[in-house]
């Protein structure tokens, strides 16, 4: 289950997205950056309004790294009663700060901040989880017109929550994030997603937060009703949304199309060997029929993105040389259909190089009536890291 991490600034947005349903409540200063930090006074009015309620995190503020001012902070906020300290690691002095904070992370629950627009290295995700940290975030560390995906692609963005849960660290994921990013990374399995200026008026991120603006979020991502903690076991289970009228009829008739169209891509594909070891365009049309909102959309917890359809293909291209166009095609479709939303898909791939014109395999696929199950969107996207192509 991916959890939402809302940023609050006191303990009047504290109260509010707990209201909304938040899972995590992230304490910092928006109008100091990414690691603004706030004032202990109010760090432990927050806590204390919060009462256990929900995990506390919070950031040590924007520190020079040197260990000793580092380890001072975080344990400043342990103090004040937070259960997560969140600490920025920037490129030039990450490993030494990491081994410097190893005896903390013994004691206290750690998660590193690496940044998207920065230069980062993921095999530092194997020296946090050595040294004890709980887990990773990938965040932006300038905040403007620029959002996560903007600066890392999704097939980027599985690697590093795939690397997270390889080094058993927990992942997240924030930076500037809107609604529509959010059915586009629940298929990456990231622990918790954060967010600021989507939950406030105007999308403004200094502003406060909005109620309607937290609930919209809050109904994007699927939940359970007990209370979670910060590092429950990943997984996101597509039947929650039954609770929100999703249908799970697949004899439903009422449908729409969704489609993305003439998509050109570098794929590494083919059976003869000078096609391996390159890559060759390849051209996707893709249709899906969808089930029909019960009313007009209204926002995105109405539709079927046709993101989803385009990330679909990305991640499964980026897993390596396939030999053929029909595999391609299955596991597209099968993707696509794990989706409780998609009744059926009809599918086009068409290899750009063979000849003067194009030739590749043209698929219709339908959900099985009465299959009774539901699968993680795209959870067999996870199955073809491990087995070997076609």
């Amino acid at each position: 289950m991916t959890l939402m991490l809302a940023s609050v600034t006191d303990a009047a947005e504290a109260e509010i997205a707990l209201i909304e349903g938040a899972d995590i409540l992230d304490l910092k200063d928006p109008s100091q950056g990414p690691l603004g930090a706030l004032d202990h006074q109010t760090i432990r009015a927050v806590v204390a309004a919060v009462g256990r309620r929900r995990p506390v995190s919070a950031v040590t503020g924007n520190l020079d790294m040197r260990p000793a001012t580092l380890i001072e902070a975080a344990e400043a906020l342990v103090a004040a009663g937070v259960d997560y300290v969140k600490i920025g690691l920037f490129p030039s002095e990450a490993q030494a700060s990491i081994e410097a904070l190893r005896p903390l992370a013994a004691k206290v629950n750690l998660v590193a901040v690496l940044f998207a627009d920065l230069p980062h290295e993921l095999s530092l995700l194997a020296r946090l989880s050595a040294a004890g940290f709980k887990g990773a975030m990938l965040d932006t560390a300038t905040k403007g017109t620029l959002r996560l995906i903007d600066h890392v692609d999704i097939a980027g963005l599985k690697m590093f929550v795939d690397l997270c849960h390889e080094a058993k660290l927990m992942a997240g994921l924030a930076g500037s994030l809107e609604p529509p990013d959010i059915a586009r990374l629940l298929p990456l399995a990231p622990n918790f997603l954060g967010f600021r200026s989507a939950l406030c008026s105007g999308h403004e991120r200094a502003r406060q937060i909005d109620a309607g603006q937290v609930k919209l979020v809050r109904d994007l991502i699927p939940r359970d009703t007990a209370p979670r903690d910060f590092d429950e076991t990943v997984k996101v289970d597509w039947r929650l949304l039954s609770a929100r009228g999703y249908s799970l009829d697949a004899e439903q008739k009422d449908t729409d199309r969704v489609f993305v169209h003439d998509l050109v891509l570098p794929v590494s594909i083919g059976a003869y060997d000078f096609e391996r070891n390159r890559t060759q365009p390849v051209r996707f049309n893709v249709d899906v029929d969808v089930r029909r909102a019960a009313h007009h959309a209204e926002d995105m917890r109405d539709v079927f993105s046709y993101d989803l359809v385009i990330d679909a293909i990305k991640l499964i291209v980026s897993r390596g040389h396939i030999d053929l166009v029909e595999t391609l095609a299955e596991r597209l479709a099968d993707a696509l259909l794990a989706h409780p939303w998609v009744h059926r898909v009809k599918l086009r791939i068409e290899k750009l190089e063979v000849i003067d014109g194009s030739v590749g395999i043209e698929i219709r696929r339908e959900r099985q009536a009465h299959s009774g199950k539901l699968r993680q969107v795209f959870a067999g996207l996870s199955d073809f890291a491990a087995s070997p192509s076609d």
